[in-house]
């Protein structure tokens, strides 16, 4: 059997971080900052599975995974003290200025910037988990 997974989107605003279930109605949070915003969500995920039972989703019965999704924006200015523009265009190949434009909310990627955006941090991921000291 597999494990659900919800998919939790997380974006910058003007005055701090919002997130949003965007596969499971009723789940949502708020914060100052991108840790405040998980906490959020994870005492709305209490409350929900506080309701009647035949109130609660599907997806919150037995285990589930939550997997976090940021925009492009948000991500940049999230990891702005451990990445910089400079790392990421080395990492992914994309213009530091393109990434820039990126971070500042200037210019949204296409779907394809995104995917390797994406698939250059998770190949870092990887190269990490497999270094040790």
């Amino acid at each position: 059997m597999f494990m659900k997974k919800i998919r939790v989107v997380i974006e910058r605003g003007k005055d701090g971080y919002g997130a949003y279930a965007e596969n499971l109605k009723k789940v949502y949070g708020m914060g100052d900052t991108v840790a405040d915003v998980k906490k959020s969500v994870f005492e709305c995920i209490d409350i929900v599975k506080s309701f009647d039972e035949k109130n609660i989703p599907a997806a919150l019965k037995g285990e589930y995974e939550i997997v976090w999704k940021f925009d492009v924006e948000s991500l940049l200015e999230y990891y702005k003290g451990i990445f910089n523009q400079t790392g990421i265009a080395r990492l992914t190949g994309i213009n530091e200025k393109q990434l820039n434009h990126y971070a500042s909310g200037l210019k949204k990627p296409r779907p394809a910037q995104v995917k390797k955006i994406e698939n250059a941090l998770h190949k870092l991921g990887s190269d990490l988990l497999a270094i040790e000291l």
